[in-house]
């Protein structure tokens, strides 16, 4: 299996490069499994430093228009939180070295077990995962099962975070942190304005890099935050892309959006 590096080292590389990392979500299953892996490896290919790789669920309450439609589609072509962490162990077996989050809902965690899942997680090659049900009060359910797997957890920060809520970050060792630049859904407003003191906070308390992410979907975008964040979440318009044509050519509009975004950011 290709070891990855690891997402502290993979945000370190970029900063000693001048710029952010480039975060790319993209959901597991869209258009079907054996496509969205080739998105995904097109994806590492083209210069995202990391991947949340999206697992469908039925009832996805913090996304937004695009990755619910994503997740329709994907749910209809059978993928499954088992199928996102064999696809994890395919990536690995083609070279794909980049890291890996696993980005969802808790519900099939819990389904599967917190156990079987760290250990699965681990066994394929998952850098971290991201619940983004699962509040800061009851992250260690799943945190404590993933570390003593080796496995992180990124947890989020809203722009309502509490500075108590921030400060509590801290006994996580996050390998980064994810802060959501706007209340509300993914992908249907365009990201607000990031009081760079906030992000220096949020920095401090997790010992941490930071990524922006929530309503980021353009080249220009993610030039003005990565001159802010330690990283640059896109998501929606990358699902909108796998969307914007024929199957076949799902990988290379990813691609050739991924080559804007990364050439955008600051070297």
């Amino acid at each position: 299996m290709t070891q990855s590096p690891t997402l502290r080292e993979t945000f370190d590389q970029a900063a000693g490069q001048g710029r952010a990392a480039l975060v790319a979500y993209l959901t597991f299953g869209d258009p079907d499994p054996a496509t969205s892996i080739d998105v995904i490896a097109a994806a590492a290919m083209s210069g995202a430093d990391v991947i949340e790789l999206g697992v469908p669920f039925s009832d996805p309450s913090a996304d937004g228009p695009s990755i619910q439609r994503a997740m329709e589609r994907a749910l209809e072509a059978g993928a499954t939180l088992a199928g996102a962490l064999d696809a994890v162990a395919e990536l690995r077996r083609r070279g794909v070295s980049t890291p890996i989050v696993l980005f969802g809902y808790y519900n099939p965690v819990f389904i599967m077990g917190a156990e079987a899942f760290a250990a699965r997680a681990a066994e394929v090659g998952v850098n971290a995962v991201l619940t983004v049900d699962l509040p800061l009060d009851e992250l260690d359910e799943l945190a404590a099962p993933l570390a003593a797997h080796g496995v992180g957890v990124v947890p989020l920060v809203a722009p309502t975070s509490t500075e108590d809520r921030i400060a509590r970050l801290a006994p996580i060792r996050a390998p980064f942190v994810y802060y959501i630049s706007l209340t509300g859904v993914t992908g249907v407003r365009a990201a607000q304005a990031v009081d760079p003191s906030r992000l220096d906070a949020v920095r401090a308390a997790a010992s941490a890099p930071v990524a922006v992410g929530f309503g980021i979907r353009s080249a220009a975008g993610a030039r003005r935050f990565s001159a802010l964040a330690d990283g640059v979440v896109v998501g929606s318009a990358l699902v909108d892309a796998v969307a914007a044509g024929p199957v076949a050519g799902a990988p290379e509009r990813v691609a050739a959006l991924i080559r804007e975004l990364a050439g955008a950011m600051p070297r």
